[in-house]
C-alpha cells in the first residue's frame, strides 16, 4: 500500500474507533509496526490524531475535514488530470473566482501562465499566481482558516459580491443530486454561495469519492451547476443522478 493511501486508511479507522492500538493499525494496513509508528508521528505532526503509548486516539470529529497536508497528498494525479479539463474549459479573457481546497490549488498551478483574471480563496493559491506574469491576480479580504488557509468570513463575502465573475470554480465536501453541494465548515459554505452568486457560470471540481458523500453545510442545490469535472472513479449511480438533474458531468 502507498504511504499516503495508508495514512488515510489509518486516519479513517482510528477517526471511526476513537482509538487504536498499534499492532490493530499494523494487522489493518498490512504494514509492519515500525512503519505504522512513523505514520502515526507523521499524523500526529498534522495534528490528525494524538499518540500515547502502543497507539494513537483521534483528534477529528466524526465527519469532520481531514487536515490540508494530508489531503494535499491524496490523489494527486487525478487532481492534476481534472485541473487541465477545467483550464480547457477557461477562456483566455475570463475573470474566474477559484475556491478554496486541495483540488481548486492545482487548477491554479495549471492556471499560472494564462492571460486572465483571477480571484482565489485561499492564500495557498494566491502564493501559487503570485509570480503569474501574464495573469491579473485580485486578492479579497477576509481570515485564513488555520492550515487550510481559506479566505472565510463577512470581508471575503463583501469582496465576492462586489465582483462579477465569468465562471466559479468551486470545491467541495460532498455532492449529490439529492442533497447538492455540501462543505464541512458553515463559514466556508457561507463563501462558497456567494463565489457562486457572482459568477455566470459554476464548475465544481471533485475527486469520485465526494460524489456519493454529503457533509454539514449546505452550498447549493445540483441544478446551481453547470458542470463538474471529477476523475474515473466516479460512481455510475451518481454521475447519471447529477446528469438527469441537467449537469453536465466530466470523467477524467
Amino acid at each position: 500500500m502507498a504511504g499516503t493511501d495508508r495514512l488515510r486508511q489509518i486516519t479513517d479507522a482510528v477517526q471511526e474507533a476513537g482509538r487504536m492500538g498499534v499492532a490493530e493499525l499494523a494487522a489493518l494496513t498490512g504494514a509492519s509496526e515500525m512503519t505504522v509508528r512513523r505514520d502515526l508521528e507523521v499524523l500526529a505532526a498534522q495534528g490528525v490524531l494524538e499518540r500515547y503509548r502502543g497507539g494513537a486516539r483521534s483528534l477529528l470529529l466524526r465527519g469532520a475535514e481531514p487536515p490540508f497536508g494530508l489531503r494535499s497528498q491524496e490523489g494527486q494525479e487525478a487532481k492534476r488530470r481534472i485541473a487541465v479539463e477545467v483550464a480547457g474549459l477557461i477562456a483566455d479573457g475570463e475573470a474566474v473566482v477559484l475556491d478554496s481546497g486541495t483540488t481548486c490549488l492545482e487548477v491554479a498551478r495549471v492556471l499560472e501562465q494564462r492571460r486572465l483574471t483571477v480571484m482565489p480563496l485561499s492564500l495557498h493559491a494566491v502564493n501559487a499566481l503570485s509570480g503569474a506574469a501574464r495573469l491579473t491576480l485580485l486578492v479579497p479580504g477576509g481570515r485564513p482558516r488555520p492550515g487550510e488557509l481559506a479566505l472565510t468570513g463577512p470581508l471575503t463575502v463583501a469582496s465576492l459580491a462586489a465582483l462579477r465573475f465569468d465562471t466559479a470554480v468551486i470545491g467541495c465536501c460532498g455532492l449529490t443530486a439529492a442533497d447538492g453541494l455540501t462543505a464541512y465548515d458553515l463559514d466556508d459554505a457561507a463563501v462558497k454561495r456567494a463565489a457562486i452568486a457572482s459568477a455566470r457560470r459554476v464548475i465544481a471540481v471533485t475527486d469520485g469519492a465526494k460524489l456519493s458523500r454529503t457533509a454539514l453545510a449546505f452550498v447549493a442545490p445540483a441544478t446551481a451547476l453547470d458542470a463538474v469535472v471529477t476523475d474515473d472513479s466516479a460512481p455510475d449511480a451518481a454521475v447519471d443522478e447529477l446528469a438527469a438533474a441537467g449537469v453536465t458531468v466530466r470523467r477524467v
